[in-house]
């Protein structure tokens, strides 16, 4: 049995009971943390809270060589880890169908998503928004800017009076150079703000370290959230589209939106 297990947002308490016993009772557990990462714990704290040992995989261990994953899984009870949700913030379809191509059973233990928190915690209504798209560091895409795809995205989903989710770019072990063991880059809220504010005038929300006791959620046009710090990672960020009122009014009270950057609701 391969079980996949999402630990959900922030900690390593963040996972459901379901996965914490899927721990427990694993042989072997595996996971990886170049896709997302747990913002409020190492792997040592997952560790040692659960009371298991976890094999790290990098990126070429998990997508290129998931042998010893899928062995061990033929073999035995396995759990892979992801942050967030396994098969929706960070993907690995690929890996499941390999396991059921070696007629390996799977499983997929679910965790919180940073998109059902993107809608929680801002107020915006999840059923509002659009496509989503993810904001690469200009070095990733090799080229100075805003990729069109990414801003076409956004036009598309104002177009449609939806609102768009933004993932900002991780970087895990490659940097600006090419593969580096030991690079480690999270883009911020502020810096991807500064980045789209070269190509749109609107407002933006900052979400940062959601699912932590603290979280930040910050609303206003995106020159002005350029200037602002959000502190530690991970963040968000999100462009609305036409508003609610109750949208209108949850980013005014909840996000501290200015009233002379929010559209009128509609």
């Amino acid at each position: 049995m391969l079980t996949f297990v999402g630990l959900g947002l922030y900690d390593e308490r963040s996972i459901t009971i379901e996965g914490r016993e899927a721990l427990r009772e694993a042989d072997r557990v595996f996971a990886e943390f170049y896709t997302s990462k747990l913002a409020g714990a190492t792997v040592d704290a997952i560790e040692s809270y659960h009371d298991v040992d976890i094999e790290v995989r990098d990126r070429a261990g998990v997508e290129q060589n998931p042998d010893p994953i899928l062995d061990a899984a033929a073999e035995g009870d396995v759990v892979f880890l992801t942050a967030g949700d396994t098969m929706i913030s960070t993907t690995h379809v690929d890996l499941r169908l390999r396991a059921d191509e070696r007629y390996i059973d799977t499983h997929i233990v679910h965790g919180t998503t940073a998109e059902a928190a993107a809608a929680s915690l801002t107020g915006l209504q999840n059923y509002r928004f659009g496509k989503a798209t993810t904001l690469p560091f200009p070095y990733a895409h090799g080229a100075d800017g805003v990729p069109g795809s990414v801003l076409d995205t956004i036009a598309d989903n104002r177009d449609r009076g939806l609102h768009t989710l933004v993932y900002l770019d991780i970087k895990v072990g490659t940097g600006p150079k090419g593969p580096d063991p030991d690079h480690e880059e999270y883009m911020t809220g502020e810096y991807a703000a500064e980045l789209l504010a070269d190509e749109l005038d609107a407002i933006g929300v900052v979400v940062a370290r959601a699912g932590s006791p603290d979280p930040v959620v910050a609303a206003d046009s995106l020159a002005a959230l350029a200037e602002k710090s959000f502190g530690d990672p991970l963040h968000l960020l999100i462009i609305p589209g036409d508003l609610h009122v109750i949208e209108h009014d949850a980013l005014s009270e909840l996000a501290g939106a200015p009233e002379s950057v929010l559209p009128d609701p509609v």
